[in-house]
């Protein structure tokens, strides 16, 4: 076994021993970890955020609290894959069978010699590490030893979904899922569930022409949960990536999606709902840092990011558009939005631009603030309670990220359970 060796730091990431196909790919990112270290405090896209608790050599203790709520998804007709503490769960699993997809785990065929992933597995998260360093995800390819592989040949009829559940209160969950959509194809994914005290996921997504992907995900259930998610696309010629995320607990979050657009007439729409809360003793923290890479004509990307924080809660949008200089046509649009409740909540947020075409239409906007009183006197002059108002309120901010989700049973799901977060939070 090979140990990566890490200044300041004492996480040490161990590569699983296997000669099968995944072996190279392991290789050269064990490479390019012992190159580049674990994040600090001091690297440019950790300014705001420490890393510590992820780079650690043990998971941060955590403490599973459940409400009475089903879990959300349970109402959607789909085919379930669970992990318990980053194991798969067979028991608990459907038959991982379903018409125009072909679905494997990975530590299923590990010691193969040859299988289909070898061309994705590693290669997208390698080309992610550029211009910005990711070293978490990086020691993900290294270590992970589970996950979730799927070839679509067709256009999947119900949603593939992915459910993380633990028991052990110090798991430190850490999973590698690879997604491949042939020509003409079609799949919805969904996420949810606690995964673990400490939780680290890598999807690489590769998006064929005229293909279609969609993600949902949740991140709740769990105060006390420190997570970095990492997600990688690549896009061909008119095709639709979309990607939704709504978090409304956890002590540390942080999610990173880089999106290549290497073909003409494609879209990338990634949006995310952050409802936190800083009362637990851990506090709350979120952090979104995407990278939007344009490199076809026509393209079309959006980022639609709207946080709801209190009791000094905290969260924070790196966000970044690059068109490079053939990519004529783009139509690139990123929002991020902060509605701090109480003047102890931070909203930190850096947007950017990058452009070498002369041909598009791009804009980004960054705003900050409290609720608006006169919206507000407006609700009690009718007769509203206050608190009432003030969710009413906080649904209308969110609402513009909401919108995001194609699927309208979907999104109405989810609108109900914010707002069952916010009424339990009340006042």
């Amino acid at each position: 076994m090979a140990v990566a060796e890490q200044k300041n730091a004492q996480l040490a990431v161990t590569a699983p021993v296997s000669g099968g196909w995944s072996l190279k790919a392991r290789e050269d990112a064990l490479t390019r970890l012992n190159a580049a270290g674990l994040p600090g405090r001091r690297d440019e896209y950790w300014k705001y955020t420490r890393p510590d608790a992820l780079t650690q050599a043990q998971a941060p203790e955590g403490k599973f609290v459940s409400y009475e709520e089903t879990p959300v998804f349970s109402e959607v007709d789909r085919l379930k894959i669970v992990f318990v503490d980053g194991v798969f769960d067979a028991d608990q699993s459907d038959d991982l069978s379903l018409e125009g997809v072909t679905i494997e785990r990975l530590a299923g065929v590990a010691d193969k010699d040859i299988h289909w992933a070898q061309g994705l597995y590693g290669v997208l998260e390698a080309n992610g590490q550029t211009p910005v360093s990711r070293p978490l995800a990086t020691a993900n390819t290294v270590a992970a030893t589970d996950g979730i592989l799927l070839n679509v040949t067709g256009k999947v009829s119900k949603p593939v979904s992915m459910i993380y559940l633990y028991e052990s209160n110090n798991s430190d969950a850490m999973l590698h899922h690879v997604v491949k959509l042939a020509e003409d194809t079609e799949i919805t994914i969904l996420e949810n569930g606690p995964a673990a005290a400490r939780f680290n996921t890598v999807m690489e997504v590769d998006v064929g022409d005229r293909a279609s992907f969609h993600h949902m995900r949740t991140q709740g259930r769990q105060h006390v949960r420190h997570a970095v998610t990492h997600m990688f696309a690549r896009l061909g010629e008119e095709s639709q990536f979309r990607s939704f995320t709504m978090t409304v607990n956890g002590t540390l979050t942080r999610n990173e999606a880089v999106i290549e657009i290497n073909g003409d007439n494609t879209l990338a729409h990634i949006a995310g709902v952050v409802a936190g809360d800083g009362a637990t003793d851990q506090g709350f923290h979120h952090d979104d840092t995407i990278f939007i890479t344009h490199d076809a004509v026509n393209g079309e990307s959006r980022q639609v990011f709207k946080k709801v924080l209190r009791n000094g809660a905290t969260g924070v949008f790196q966000g970044k558009i690059l068109v490079k200089a053939d990519a004529q046509k783009t139509d690139g649009y990123q929002i991020s939005q902060g509605l701090l409740l109480d003047d102890d909540s931070n909203f930190l947020a850096k947007p950017e631009l990058e452009i070498y075409a002369d041909d598009v239409i791009c804009s980004h906007g960054s705003t900050c603030g409290a609720i608006d009183d006169a919206a507000l006197f407006y609700l009690r002059s009718r007769g509203v309670p206050l608190a009432e108002a003030q969710d009413l309120l906080v649904l209308a901010f969110l609402a513009e990220a909401i919108d995001e989700v194609a699927d309208e049973a979907i999104r109405d799901l989810l609108t109900v359970r914010l707002e069952s977060w916010l009424a339990r939070r009340r006042a």
